[in-house]
This record gives C-alpha cells, structure tokens and sequence, in this order.
C-alpha cells in the first residue's frame, strides 16, 4: 500500500465517524478499549505500573478497575479523533461547554499561556476552544508521519498556530508578544534538558521547567485548564481555571512542583481519565532503578 493510498483510507475513515451520531463513535471506543484491556500488551504494563506507583493505597483490585476504565477512555479519544479533526465546527463547539474563571477576552490584553494536561479530553477542549478564540499550540511531533500530517492539517483548520515542541523559544515568545495566547502541555517525559526532578504522587518524576522560563521572560499569566469527558456521553466540559498566583517564582524546580500539584487534584478528581499510559516515570534520578 502506498504512503498516499492510506493516507486517503486514513483519512476517509475519520471522516466517516466524524458524520456517525457521537454516542455511537463513543461506545464503539469504549468497545475497543475494553476488548485491548483483556490483550498483555507495553501499554498495559506501563498503565498498571503507573497506577502502582501512583496509588499504593489502593488495593489490587481497586486499581484494576481503575486501569480498565483508563483503558477505555483512551482508545475512546482515540477513535473519536474523527468527530474532533473533521466535524464541523458547529458540531464541535457543540459537544464542548466551556466554563472559565478568567474572561477570555482578557487573554488578548495580556500575554497568556494556557497550561494543558493529558486527560481523555485534552483534544476536545483544545480544539473546540479554537472554533471561538485565536490561539496557537505547541505540539509534539508524532513518530508517524502520516499521522503527524493528519493531526497538523486538522487541528490547525480553524487558524491554530502550530509550533513544533522541537523548535526555539524565540517562536512561542513571538507569538505572546502579539497578544495570541499559546496552549503548551508539560505533564510529560520529555528528557533531561530543561528539567528537573520533582515528586508527583510522591514519586520523582522528571519535570520540565519551560512553562515557568516561558513566563519570567515573556510576563505572561499561566492559566491550566482541563477538559473533563462528561457522563451519559454528554460530550464534554471545558475547566478554565484561575492563573497560577505568584508564579513564576525564583525558584524553577519549585515552579515545576507547583504544576505536579495543581496535576494531581485535577487527577483525583477524574482518575480514569488521565493517560497513564504514557511512561511518565521513564527517566530516574541517578541511583534508582528502572520502573517500567
């Protein structure tokens, strides 16, 4: 099959969930999350393991079904990839409501990074967000890509300015400087450069400090949001938060914990909701062994 022929059924599939009712694409991921649970797999592994780590108090079971419900709701974002990268935009405003602390008119006035993390509905949000407001992303590439161009072609449909995660500084700072405010995500692994090692659920987890740099040098406010998937496929809600009072500080490691923090209330609050498949424990600190 070549590259340009499945890049064709690729996309043609998410198009044709995209024109599915919501309820259905929802269910049918959920399907498919469960049926993957009962399949050994690293993904699963990794879920477990983090669950462990994250949650000692709880018993085998209790963190079984926790990981199961993960499951599901993972591979259900995934599969409703369709409705949030080709449906219209009426249809995905629609099934996101928002709800803010600050008014969003604001971000305009003032320099604004929107602090992002890694729940089921991250994509939701983000991309219902930029069917009313200008905004730019930073964005991870993907190791397919295919898939890659798939996600920057339609995330960036209704005017995101999207900025490789793997480029300069110096762009994301442009971009506040005219006012635009920039969507980022730092609740990942993403190497010893700019990091530091912070507890999250008590346990060390390497932390990147670029939010906190971002913010003393551009004077921007760090607002987190979370998009939470509601119940009854109800689609989802949109939680702006107030921005993080005196932060940054001078002190980045202790930034870095601050944003573990605010992580962990959101998570116990929706925690089959978190993707706790990434490996978020990948690097350890010096003398530590290996978890995954």
């Amino acid at each position: 099959m070549i590259p340009t022929l499945k890049y064709k059924l690729t996309t043609t599939l998410l198009r044709c969930l995209s024109l599915l009712p919501y309820r259905l694409v929802a269910k049918t991921g959920e399907a498919i999350g469960s049926l993957l649970y009962r399949i050994p797999s690293k993904r699963r592994h990794i879920l477990q393991t983090n669950l462990r780590l994250c949650f000692p108090e709880k018993s085998s079971a209790e963190r079984e079904d926790l990981a199961r419900s993960t499951m599901r709701h993972v591979i259900r974002s995934y599969v409703e990839r369709g409705y949030q990268w080709f449906a219209s935009a009426e249809k995905v405003s629609r099934l996101v409501t928002i709800e803010s602390a600050i008014e969003l008119a604001d971000s305009y006035d003032q320099p604004t990074i929107f602090l992002a993390f890694h729940f089921a509905g991250i994509e939701a949000g983000c991309v219902s967000y930029s069917t009313r407001h200008p905004v730019a992303s930073v964005y991870t590439p993907m190791s397919s890509e295919m898939t890659n161009q798939i996600a920057l072609q339609q995330r960036a449909r209704f005017g995101v300015e999207m900025i490789s995660r793997n480029g300069s500084a110096r762009e994301i700072l442009k971009v506040l400087k005219t006012g635009k405010p920039v969507m980022l995500a730092a609740d990942m692994d993403f190497g010893l450069r700019d990091s530091v090692f912070v507890p999250f659920f008590g346990v060390p987890a390497c932390t990147l400090t670029s939010v906190s740099r971002l913010a003393a040098v551009s004077g921007a406010r760090v607002v987190p949001f979370v998009t939470e998937v509601l119940p009854d496929y109800q689609g989802y809600r949109l939680r702006l938060f107030e921005p993080l009072d005196d932060y940054p500080s001078k002190d980045m490691a202790a930034d870095a914990l601050r944003m573990n923090q605010f992580l962990e209330t959101q998570i116990r609050r929706l925690p089959d909701q978190y993707y706790w498949v990434h490996r978020r424990f990948k690097r350890r600190p010096v003398g530590e062994s290996p978890v995954y």
